[in-house]
């Protein structure tokens, strides 16, 4: 197990209270799977005892499945097997970027583990075994390039030395040429082929690891007659930019080697080096005439970015000389990668009432492209309540709000996220992230009318439902769940004792049968109330005007006798002239509108003048009294009418601003019934009858001069009778 303690690159405060930092970890390649990175709660400084309401988890992608977090402790472990080679190929440093988040409350670090090198490669030979041919002329000093050993360790882990066996003829030269040692065999001792022929070498190739690691190449010197001059390059090295997209084909750079010999002796052909990688050899060909490059497969910037290619010239003598050159092939970047976006999703359900600035997702955006190609800009819909912030991480922002959000105007947003790369012509992708709004209780239910008026028919059902409330909430679930009550005053005049609401439905039932004649009218308050937290209410007023009904009979007072007879019995003079009064009827009714009938039997007696007169000087003293007491009952009768006219002249004015003719027609079926309330009182004198009334008047009924406008003369209907 090999860990590193971190080292706590950045800490910052990032919109919508999102905690960010950055930690560094290393670990060795090849290490056991589970070992310990490093300890992501104990370097970002959490307390331990408080970590059972923490919860670590890394955010998902390529690299993360290497490593695992465990969720409880924040220990950052190996989960596969890491091998540098294959993560990183040469490169020198290999960094895996990771992003955990901590719960509770959220915060998200960015953490870099390098996975450093282990010696577990062996330098390799690309081939077993190296013949070359020297002619016995070539002068002491002459050097002869090697095959060199190939190892994917870097560092010291490395090729770091060749040895070559021990001989009377050669020594071993080692050049760096870039990142690379080459191996160069070097003439010491001039070569007789009639002394030898052959000459066997090992030539050792040894890395710098603990413990070293080494391979071996069979060098077989084969000694010629002479040629004498060997092919030279026009350049010691050459060097190109290619573009990414070349097509197959392409020529990409002509080499150029010339020999002063004749004949076969300065014939040039060209060929790779021996140790040239394999891969390498399958995107590129070489003429063998003419040494003209081109390409032979599909070039990728994101895979090589740069090539250096041997290039070997050799003559046709006998024996060939050979000479080399490096070919450094650039490969120019072109902008063939679209931008990827990745969104981590911190709530997919946005409260309508955040916070501007509240964080609901983080979006990284990647391009494999580099330079301007990979430069990449991102932007949001139009017209959309959330914006894009940038993070201290390149291409790396936060999806927060920038205003109110308001769910009953708008539930959802459907937000396009663009990246566009800085590219000619530039790339684009588009993602679209759906954002619900989640529901708060910020609306008060609504009644649509306020304030109500119920018409009451009295002696209504005891128990039976005579109206019904409604209100309505825009907001959704518990915080539009409705219930109702009624506002209760108390006292011994409060009717909403009387009342009672169905708290799911508002429907109102009277407990209770009312009476016109006792009251008239009274209101009361019903309040809805939602089931939010905290619950929201509202409340209306419900005026109950109570209608009447021809529940109450006309009642006959009784006959006052002109002449002061007995009650009901009316004693007349013989010589009484027509038309002249002969006795007088008194009748009330506790309705309004068309009475009902009462009857009353007068009995008419004749009599001689002298004893009418004299009867009716006896009764008449007797019934002044009465009379005037009934006078005092009609005046109280007339001033309460008259009052109770005033009033409701009053009320239905108010009714007709706010209510339609229909409406209120709903409840007067009666053609000659005007909505006026009333009352009357009926008499009648000799052949005419009179009604005494209140503000309203019968239809077809004259007003009687001189009788203070509450007094009619009735049309005569009688049929013709000896009695009334």
């Amino acid at each position: 197990m090999f860990w590193t303690r971190p080292v706590l690159f950045s800490l910052v405060i990032c919109y919508g209270q999102l905690v960010s930092a950055q930690l560094k970890y290393s670990t060795a390649e090849e290490v056991k799977v589970g070992s310990i990175v490093g300890n992501v709660a104990k370097d970002l400084g959490l307390d331990i005892g408080t970590l059972t309401s923490r919860m670590f988890r890394l955010v998902s992608g390529a690299q993360d499945a290497l490593f695992e977090v465990n969720p409880n402790n924040g220990l950052l472990l190996v989960h596969k097997r890491l091998d540098r080679e294959q993560l990183c190929d040469k490169s020198a440093v290999c960094v895996m970027d990771l992003k955990i988040v901590v719960e509770n409350p959220l915060e998200i670090h960015y953490v870099s583990v390098e996975v450093t090198d282990a010696n577990d490669h062996a330098p390799t030979f690309a081939e077993k075994g190296k013949i070359i041919e020297i002619a016995e002329s070539t002068l002491s000093g002459v050097r002869f390039q090697l095959p060199g050993a190939r190892d994917p360790d870097v560092g010291m882990n490395s090729i770091q030395r060749y040895k070559l066996s021990q001989n009377d003829h050669f020594q071993l030269e080692i050049r760096d040429r870039d990142d690379d040692k080459i191996p160069f065999l070097v003439l010491q001792k001039q070569l007789d082929r009639e002394e030898k022929v052959n000459h066997s070498l090992i030539l050792s190739a040894i890395d710098g690891g603990t413990p070293s690691k080494s391979a071996n190449l069979n060098v077989t010197v084969r000694v010629l007659d002479v040629n004498d001059n060997r092919p030279i390059f026009s350049n010691e090295g050459y060097s190109v930019v290619l573009k990414e997209n070349a097509a197959l084909g392409t020529a990409v750079i002509r080499v150029q080697a010339t020999d002063l010999d004749e004949g076969a002796n300065g014939e040039v052909e060209y060929d790779f080096g021996g140790d040239m990688n394999v891969e390498v050899k399958r995107l590129f060909s070489l003429d063998k005439i003419l040494g003209v490059i081109r390409v032979d497969g599909q070039i990728d910037f994101e895979t090589y970015n740069v090539f250096k290619l041997d290039v070997q010239a050799s003559d046709k003598g006998q024996p060939p000389m050979t000479t080399d050159c490096r070919v450094i092939i650039k490969i120019q970047d072109v902008n063939d990668n679209k931008p990827d976006i990745e969104v981590t999703s911190i709530t997919s359900m946005v409260p309508e009432d955040a916070k501007h600035g509240t964080v609901i997702a983080l979006i990284s955006i990647t391009d494999n492209d580099s330079g301007l190609n990979g430069k990449v800009i991102c932007s949001l819909t139009e017209n959309v309540p959330l914006e894009l912030k940038p993070s201290f991480k390149e291409n790396m922002y936060s999806l927060v709000t920038k205003d109110t959000l308001d769910r009953e105007t708008k539930s959802s947003y459907d937000i396009s996220i663009t990246a566009t790369d800085c590219g000619e012509p530039a790339l684009s992708t588009f993602k679209t992230v759906n954002i619900q709004v989640k529901d708060v209780n910020d609306n008060i239910p609504e009644f649509p009318q306020n304030p109500l008026e119920l018409y009451l028919t009295e002696n209504n059902e005891a128990g039976a439902s005579v109206f019904s409330v409604s209100a309505f909430d825009k907001d959704l679930d518990d915080n539009a769940a409705i219930s109702y009550y009624i506002v209760r005053q108390g006292g011994h005049t409060d009717m909403t004792s009387f009342l009672n609401v169905n708290s799911e439905n508002g429907q109102i039932s009277a407990l209770k049968s009312f009476d016109f004649e006792t009251l008239k009218s009274f209101q009361f308050q019903v309040v809805a109330t939602d089931g939010g937290s905290p619950p929201l209410s509202s409340n209306v007023t419900v005026k109950v005007f109570i209608l009447d009904q021809n529940d109450n009979a006309p009642v006959i007072l009784y006959p006052v006798s002109t002449n002061g007879s007995a009650e009901g019995v009316e004693e007349i003079p013989r010589n009484l002239k027509a038309g002249d009064w002969v006795t007088k009827v008194r009748a009330y009714d506790a309705d309004i509108g068309y009475s009902l009938s009462a009857t009353a039997t007068v009995t008419i007696k004749l009599v001689e003048p002298k004893e009418a007169f004299a009867a009716s000087d006896i009764k008449s003293a007797a019934k002044v009294d009465e009379e005037d007491n009934v006078t005092f009952y009609l005046i109280i009768t007339l001033g309460s009418v008259s009052l109770l006219f005033v009033i409701s002249i009053i009320v239905l004015i108010a009714m007709q601003c706010s209510k339609s003719t229909e409406y209120t027609s709903k409840y007067l079926q009666d053609a000659n019934y005007d909505g006026t309330l009333c009352h009357s009182i009926q008499y009648r004198s000799g052949d005419k009858r009179y009604m005494l009334v209140g503000p309203r008047m019968s239809i077809g009924s004259t007003v009687v001069p001189g009788s203070h406008a509450n007094t009619l003369v009735l049309p005569d209907r009688r049929h013709t009778s000896g009695e009334v």
